[in-house]
């Protein structure tokens, strides 16, 4: 496809590494297009960094018809950039477009838009192991009209976040409250897509928890309020009687691009790999028994982060001694030696620039 290049006339400076924290410096450029229905995706463009105009009737602002992907490009040793299974994203991102009534991307012109970002901003890809640059693609409706109806025009978008280490003092276990008031989504709603609203739906939980010592919360189901679905923002996998055992994708939970590749990973080591129901008594009931070893939240932004504690009520228990367990530093030292290129990628899942 036909990209349109305006480079900045004022570049930035690469902040320091280890100032750089999650999200809080961006890259000199940004990446737009429009989409208009009958007329399809045009005008695609890599401008400088800077603020968008949009009409106060926008969809977005009204509805919240927006959808976002989270991925990164990580520096290996030899100075090469590559990405970590991006076709999944893409792919992700076109199941959040359908279930918000958002226009499709065609996969192949969405890898290229990733490709030539990167390239452009490949200064901006951090050196240290456990940095990167996060890629934040995003797509938002703009009809300037308050009818409630599916986007007839849209505007997608990339934006990049040089990141630190999201582990800089090394991997700590954390606390977890199993939340028993507010639920994320309920099966038939948004939970499979990644969509704002989910985000700011569970931030009240999350505040909460965070009040009285926890980092995060352990999402129940919507429905009958008794099953996992997932922990904080991340998919959420235990280890019991030697089996690792997640949460089913029933609808509600987002398919987590970390958890299929934990689930692969797991299957190559010979673990066995339950993908269930699993309800909050039957987990508590494990734990109480000692038959829970370990349990971890994964994601794109920790890849693992191991779970020392659990909460429900007024009862507070420890998973494994309080400490990461065997299998989740097994995931996390082949996932990130493999994003990083530190570990031969025998699953085909690296992406060079």
């Amino acid at each position: 496809m036909k990209i349109a290049i305006t480079k900045t006339t004022t570049p930035t400076t690469m902040p320091a590494e280890e100032k750089l924290g999650f999200g809080k410096f961006f890259t000199d450029h940004m990446f737009m297009m429009d989409y208009e229905e009958g007329k399809g995706w045009y005008d695609a463009r890599i401008v400088p960094f800077g603020r968008i105009s949009l009409h106060p009737a926008s969809t977005v602002l009204h509805y919240g018809a927006e959808i976002f992907e989270g991925l990164k490009a990580y520096r290996r040793e030899d100075g090469g950039v590559q990405l970590f299974r991006p076709m999944e994203n893409i792919r992700r991102m076109n199941n959040s477009a359908e279930r918000m009534s958002l226009p499709l991307l065609d996969e192949e012109e969405a890898l290229e838009i990733l490709e030539t970002f990167v390239r452009l901003e490949e200064r901006f890809v951090p050196k240290s192991f456990g940095t990167s640059l996060y890629l934040r693609p995003f797509m938002f409706g703009n009809d300037e009209a308050l009818g409630v109806h599916a986007v007839k025009r849209a505007t997608f978008m990339l934006i990049a976040s040089p990141s630190g280490s999201y582990y800089a003092e090394g991997i700590n276990p954390v606390k977890i409250m199993i939340e028993s008031e507010d639920v994320r989504t309920v099966r038939g709603g948004t939970g499979y897509a990644k969509c704002g609203g989910n985000y700011a739906a569970s931030t009240r939980a999350g505040e909460r928890a965070a009040k009285k010592g926890y980092s995060q919360v352990l999402w129940l189901d919507g429905v009958e309020r008794k099953y996992i679905e997932e922990v904080g923002a991340m998919n959420v996998m235990f280890k019991i009687d030697g089996e690792i055992v997640t949460p089913m994708l029933t609808g509600s939970i987002l398919p987590g691009i970390t958890r299929k590749s934990c689930i692969e990973v797991l299957k190559t080591l010979g673990y066995k790999v339950n993908e269930r129901l699993l309800s909050v008594d039957e987990l508590l009931s494990a734990l109480k028994e000692g038959r829970l070893e370990e349990a971890w939240g994964c994601g794109t932004a920790a890849v693992v982060s191991p779970i020392g504690k659990l909460a429900y009520g007024e009862e507070e228990y420890v998973i494994g001694g309080g400490k990461i367990g065997e299998v989740t530093q097994k995931l996390y030292d082949i996932l990130t030696g493999i994003q990083w290129g530190k570990v031969e990628d025998t699953f085909n899942w690296v992406h060079k620039l």
